[in-house]
């Protein structure tokens, strides 16, 4: 196997920088940079030296086989944060015969396939990498952690425990078996088919704090939408103007409400418009809103017609007036002088919380799929009138469980869930 390589830390200038090496050739070239090599797990201070000449004063540490992040045998060479010195470093690694750059993801990849990690863990890791928002760093913890992989451990394990007896049945049919071996069987089948579905019903609002929650902004045109998103952005995001129909589109803000990570959309002016491209963005904004997870509705207090958001209302939505500078009607924000922008705010997150609270620890969509076919498998055990198919549907459970960590059934989507890692990690 070749040994990989790479900058692990930020590229350009820093306090430090971390370069990575991993495989059978990480000593080797430790020796020939470094000279001696250094107590594993001990951080060493070493001069490095390429052809002879002395680049760089660092520290170094060594990981043994089996006892580093990828499994393999691990140096990491903690440089100065120069661009010349990581350059120098990286191209004297890159000459050294068994040597070669890492791919995007190729650490992790190699601890997945070292049994260092689990895929649910590989993706937690990506997750909190990917971090922006202390709920996406706290959901991220907990998968990378190995909390989903204990308790698909735990559901396998009940799943085995009820193919061991139903088997029992099938191999000792003319044996003398006892009499509650399968007594409640159908019951605890139907059981640990109800706590999976639990799971996967967790899993929407999990996705929505991975990949945040949409808000959007509607109204009629020169409410106060454009302005209200600036004010909320803290920048010039979208044009303002006196003119009807400026904004033709959707413009999105990511931003973080209180721990939770929201893209707030700014929508075109709700009206009945002959303009055929007012009229597109119209729809658009329309159609954009209508699958946000909650709308802001701006109401000019003298305009109080919703201009066709009627069908957009639900009871979580937000009803408020704009300009509340200009007319001073309570409940009211004012984009331009921040006056109940706070509060608006607040209520956003309020509404917002209670959809986050219901996350569970299945938080990607290939998670929502393996725990629901193993529950339509288990229900389809319970209801099996031979025995033979009841055993046969619990194995497919099984099955499915063992694809939420990685065991079976997922080199299809390796390559997807890499090529968004960094290359170093």
């Amino acid at each position: 196997m070749d040994t990989i390589f790479a900058l692990a830390s930020a590229r350009g200038r820093a306090g430090v920088s971390l370069v990575r090496i991993s495989g059978p050739g990480a000593d080797g070239a430790l020796a020939a940079l470094c000279g001696p090599l250094p107590v594993v797990r001990v951080a060493t201070l070493r001069t490095v030296r390429i052809g002879g000449e002395a680049v760089d004063r660092a520290l170094v540490v060594r990981f043994a086989q089996g006892a580093s992040f990828t499994g393999e045998a691990v140096v990491e060479l903690h440089l100065h944060g120069s661009v010349a010195i990581v350059s120098a470093v990286l191209a004297a690694l890159g000459r050294m015969e068994g040597l070669r750059l890492a791919e995007p993801g190729e650490f992790t990849r190699r601890a997945l396939e070292n049994d260092r990690l689990d895929l649910a863990q590989v993706e937690g890791l990506g997750d909190l990498i990917a971090a922006e928002t202390e709920a996406q760093r706290r959901q991220a913890m907990r998968l990378f952690a190995g909390e989903l992989g204990v308790r698909a451990a735990v559901w396998r394990g009940r799943a085995l425990s009820i193919c061991a007896r139903i088997e029992a049945s099938i191999d000792f049919a003319e044996e003398e078996i006892p009499a509650d071996l399968e007594a409640g069987l159908g019951l605890e089948i139907l059981k640990l088919a109800e706590e999976l579905e639990s799971q996967a019903r967790g899993q929407g609002a999990a996705e929505r704090i991975r990949e945040g929650f949409e808000v959007a902004i509607i109204g009629a045109p020169n409410s106060g939408k454009s302005t209200l998103l600036n004010r909320l952005a803290g920048r010039e995001a979208a044009i303002t103007s006196a003119i009807a129909g400026t904004t033709r589109d959707v413009i999105e803000v990511r931003m973080d409400v209180e721990g939770l990570a929201v893209t707030l959309l700014d929508t075109a002016g709700l009206r009945e418009s002959v303009d055929p491209i007012e009229k597109i963005g119209i729809e658009r904004s329309l159609a954009r809103a209508a699958h946000a997870d909650l709308r802001v509705h701006l109401i000019d207090p003298g305009d109080a017609t919703r201009a066709g958001t009627e069908r957009l209302v639900s009871d979580q939505d937000i009803v408020i007036y704009g300009k509340y500078d200009v007319h001073g009607r309570l409940p009211g924000v004012s984009g331009l002088t921040g006056e109940g922008v706070e509060a608006l705010v607040a209520e956003i997150a309020a509404r917002l919380a209670p959809r986050a609270a219901g996350a569970g620890l299945a938080v990607r969509e290939r998670h929502r799929v393996a725990l629901e076919g193993a529950a339509v498998a288990l229900r389809a055990a319970a209801a099996a009138q031979a025995i033979e198919m009841r055993a046969e549907e619990v194995r497919v459970a099984m099955a499915r469980l063992d694809a939420i960590v990685g065991r079976v059934d997922v080199e299809h989507i390796l390559g997807e869930i890499f090529a968004n890692f960094c290359i170093g990690k």
